[in-house]
């Protein structure tokens, strides 16, 4: 039986994937994208990208991420529904992808794998996720109209998503652990302008109670330890996000918390392989941003196997010397 096999093999369909698969495929590479969730990423879960180029009134994530996938669907890149669980060198030079689908072989892969949402870790989270515990708000805010939720965080996620809220419940209250907010200065404004928001500072969630649903948060002053409760139907939790890199263990370095280290064009520490997105060590975790980076890993890969077919070597540069 014939090897599935691929030019350039993209790892993840959000912005920085699709922006990757759209240049290789364009290029004339045979170039498949694997995603095991929705095309787009976080962006499909965002109710409004209001800073992304071209779109001055903004456009919502869902229609953005369609717009992305059907352009690189257009020039011929494949859409694989899957889940890429490690890869693994072979002597020729090229990489076995392995899925639960049955591997694939690819000259080159671009890792654009995202991240996804950090837990609190209190008690109660699990115990009420799906019954009043969310980390989206665009997928379940709907279920708390006319209701009470709380957003718990203080940067741009929180706040974004906060006000979106505001739209479908009665009231939404922001904690934040610091007694300042770390989101963009007009993300602040509009939110605090916002008369459906309240707001806690200097207060964690310790834990979180209810029955058969959500009931309320017991919230803890960092400052002097004391306690109080706050009733809610729902809340919704954005503190922070951990690099989908888990399957690459022992493939490409890392940092401490899992990022992907690169070169600035954005090569791993293993020949063939690239990074873009928000699984990169310095990512600015922005649309923008993630757009860039697929273009440039796609067309650094088109580079590379270029001086392939033509039987040079592609050099490799060391990591160390030049990781960011």
């Amino acid at each position: 039986m014939a090897e599935d096999r691929y030019d350039v093999l993209i790892i993840g369909a959000g912005p920085a994937g699709l922006t990757a698969g759209l240049y290789a495929a364009r290029a004339g590479l045979k170039t498949a994208v694997v995603e095991k969730g929705t095309p787009g990423g976080q962006i499909a879960t965002t109710d409004l990208v209001d800073n992304y180029p071209g779109f001055p009134d903004g456009i919502l994530g869902p229609d953005l991420s369609q717009l992305m996938e059907r352009h690189a669907v257009r020039f011929g890149a494949e859409l694989i529904y899957d889940e890429v669980t490690g890869l693994k060198p072979r002597e020729d030079g090229t990489w076995e992808v392995q899925m639960y689908g049955g591997p694939k072989v690819a000259r080159t892969v671009i890792v654009a794998s995202g991240a996804y949402e950090r837990k609190l870790g209190v008690p109660g989270e699990e115990e009420f996720r799906g019954r009043g515990v969310s980390y989206c708000a665009i997928c379940d805010g709907a279920f708390f109209k006319g209701g009470k939720v709380a957003v718990v965080g203080g940067g741009d996620s929180a706040l974004t998503e906060g006000l979106y809220l505001t739209r479908v419940v009665e009231e939404v209250t922001i904690i934040h652990r610091r007694d300042e907010l770390r989101a963009a200065h007009d993300l602040q404004q509009r939110a605090k302008a916002n008369p459906k928001i309240r707001w806690i500072f200097s207060h964690v969630v310790e834990r979180m109670e209810g029955d058969e649903k959500l009931r309320r948060l017991i919230l803890r002053n960092t400052k002097d330890g004391s306690t109080k409760e706050l009733d809610v139907d729902g809340v919704f939790i954005y503190i922070g996000m951990i690099p989908n890199t888990g399957f690459l263990e022992g493939v490409v370095e890392r940092d401490a918390a899992g990022y992907i280290l690169s070169t600035p064009d954005l090569k791993t520490s293993a020949p063939g392989i690239w990074v873009a997105g928000d699984a990169r060590a310095g990512s600015l975790a922005q649309v923008s941003t993630a757009v860039g980076e697929g273009a440039t890993a796609a067309l650094e890969a088109e580079a590379y196997l270029g001086k392939w077919d033509a039987g040079q070597k592609p050099q490799w540069p060391r990591l160390e010397k030049a990781a960011v």
